[in-house]
């Protein structure tokens, strides 16, 4: 699981952190922590590390400094070449001077951060390079502070905590044309942040000359410390680790909810298929939405956070410029065109082929109304959720969408798996299955700046097995005309150890072609968000178990105590 500090709020996986509320089930009787792990204060430049304005050498004040670092420790990403990014960054670097330096610095153009970001580079080539002893020293520090700061104790057991260090300060990125990217993310202060423990429990001291926000005993959620970030005003938390109990039950909870929507989701297409002609314009629209929702996983789309500026869209709040109607359309009738901004600031491009009745609703719903205009003028997320909530107790727009995610999979691994195949070949089909979901979902990402490259070092290790591949037929072919020629034992043997050594250097081709095609059919879609945060991982592991696939092939040592719930559930013959 990604660690706090790396979770942008703007990523499907820092989100998931903000939609820890109150939820049924929760509680806990005793909850005892430290709090969290503070970043260590900033360490000044060398003497000899300069930034420089206008060609000439500057000396900046400490926190101006700090705030320089940030952006040129990123000075060969490609964020800081997009003007919005560098835009952002100058206005907030700018709020954080001097009078002094304001009055000098005016224009980002002529700021040469080049020599610090050198510094840090070397720095890192250095810490990499550090002996075996240096090394583990500085884990026995690391493990020194996570023994003292990560773990708690909830209900008389010692629980790990998911991460234990507040983030630290640096520049947002977010996720596609995020508007804020480049914006200062401040440093957490102990005066930010709320502490959640029980009544009864030691209170975490604060460090010396700071205090908590506010001490809070609230045994109905499961988090340990909070605080607001300063980017999007959303909170974000401390928390157990996912392979504590609580958050174990949670989760068998969250996909055992999916699973009952199985049972009745025959019964909620029927409705919504019989409210597309309803007298009340409200619920045809209503029904429509829904019908999205179910078939495009589409999320509903909640009120934005005072203050966001990205103008993202769920499904109820898509305006008519979001969709174009096409009766036909590449040999397909009553198609839509959607293509609009959602979570994260991802563009959603689909054209779908829709039923009849939805396509001539939706040229109701626009019928007279500007670009600009809501397509579903009379539909609430709150009307929407009320209504799933009287369809099937639990039922939310996520719970289709987990529903779908993991019914998709499943559907796909009996389609694309082959018992016959071999290890790389299965997992080839199963990462498949994933990128099916991943798609419906729209959970994509950008092409890594390394892909290139690194496709490029694939390709000359497969260009190598051939070569060897080909010697080795050789071989196999010069062994087997030795044999014939003397039908000696010896040589014999020798043909067998030449097709032994064949065979699995052609083995070693096959996975590493499965390996190029793999990378390269996954090169904008982000597999692990669905993985985490939508896919049952019964199925996945039932999977594993049916054809002989270790767990660890698809889950990583973190990921594995997450589901071990999962793990020790399921069996080859669970069904979803």
């Amino acid at each position: 699981m990604p660690c706090l500090e790396c979770l942008d709020p703007g990523t499907e996986e820092g989100g998931r952190w903000e939609e820890e509320k109150k939820e049924d089930g929760v509680k806990w009787m005793q909850l005892e922590h430290r709090g969290p792990y503070f970043v260590p204060p900033y360490e000044p430049l060398p003497e000899d590390v300069q930034f420089y304005y206008d060609g000439k050498p500057l000396k900046l004040s400490l926190a101006t400094e700090e705030i320089a670092t940030f952006y040129a420790k990123m000075l060969d990403h490609e964020y800081t070449t997009k003007e919005i990014f560098q835009n952002n960054f100058f206005h907030d670097w700018r709020k954080e001077m001097t009078s002094e330096e304001q009055e000098l610095i005016k224009d980002l153009d002529k700021c040469d951060f080049r020599e610090i970001h050198k510094y840090f580079v070397e720095k890192n080539e250095a810490r990499k390079a550090l002996p075996k002893e240096e090394k583990q020293k500085l884990k026995e520090e690391a493990d020194k502070i996570q023994e003292e700061y990560g773990y708690c104790i909830l209900d008389g057991h010692r629980e790990k905590i998911g991460n234990f260090k507040t983030e630290p300060p640096g520049l947002f990125r977010g996720r596609g044309e995020h508007p804020k990217m480049g914006m200062l993310k401040k440093r957490i202060m102990p005066e930010d942040v709320v502490i959640n423990c029980s009544r009864d429990s030691k209170i975490p001291e604060p460090p010396e000359g700071h205090r908590w926000k506010e001490v809070r005993f609230d045994n109905t959620v499961t988090w340990l410390a909070s605080w607001t970030e300063n980017i999007q005003n959303t909170l974000k938390y401390i928390m157990l680790n996912p392979s504590s109990k609580l958050k174990g039950e949670k989760d068998w909870q969250k996909y055992e909810v999916a699973r009952r929507l199985k049972d009745v989701v025959h019964e909620i297409r029927a409705q919504y298929r019989k409210d597309w002609k309803s007298k009340e314009i409200k619920k045809r629209q209503r029904a429509v939405a829904l019908y999205f929702i179910d078939k495009l996983a589409l999320r509903a789309g909640n009120e934005k956070e005072e203050g966001e500026t990205a103008d993202t869209v769920g499904c109820c709040s898509l305006r008519v410029e979001h969709i174009q109607l096409h009766p036909q359309l590449d040999g397909q009738e009553h198609v839509v065109e959607f293509d609009f901004l959602g979570k994260d600031s991802i563009r959603y491009y689909n054209k779908v082929s829709v039923e009849r009745p939805v396509f001539k609703n939706l040229q109701l719903f626009m019928k007279n109304k500007d670009p600009t205009d809501d397509l579903f003028d009379q539909l609430t997320t709150h009307f929407l959720n009320k209504h799933l909530q009287d369809l099937m107790d639990g039922l939310t727009a996520k719970v289709f969408r987990t529903y779908n995610a993991s019914i998709t999979l499943q559907e796909q691994l009996k389609a694309l798996t082959n018992p016959e195949d071999n290890v790389a070949g299965k997992l080839l089909s199963y990462n498949r299955a994933n990128r099916a979901v991943a798609i419906l979902c729209n959970h994509q990402r950008s092409i890594p700046k390394t892909f290139a490259k690194s496709m490029q070092f694939l390709q000359e290790k497969i260009d190598a097995k051939k070569k060897q591949v080909e010697e080795a037929q050789e071989e196999v072919k010069k062994a087997e005309d030795e044999f014939e020629d003397t039908k000696d034992a010896k040589a014999e043997a020798n043909v067998e150890r030449k097709k032994k050594l064949l065979k699995r250097l052609e083995e070693q081709l096959a996975r590493l072609n499965v390996q190029a095609t793999d990378k390269e059919e996954n090169k904008q879609i982000a597999l692990g968000t669905s993985k985490l945060n939508y896919l049952d991982p019964r199925i996945s592991v039932a999977w594993c178990k049916k054809f002989g696939i270790p767990i660890e092939k698809i889950y990583n040592k973190t990921q594995r105590e997450k589901f071990a719930w999962a793990i020790d559930m399921a069996g080859e013959d669970f069904e979803f």
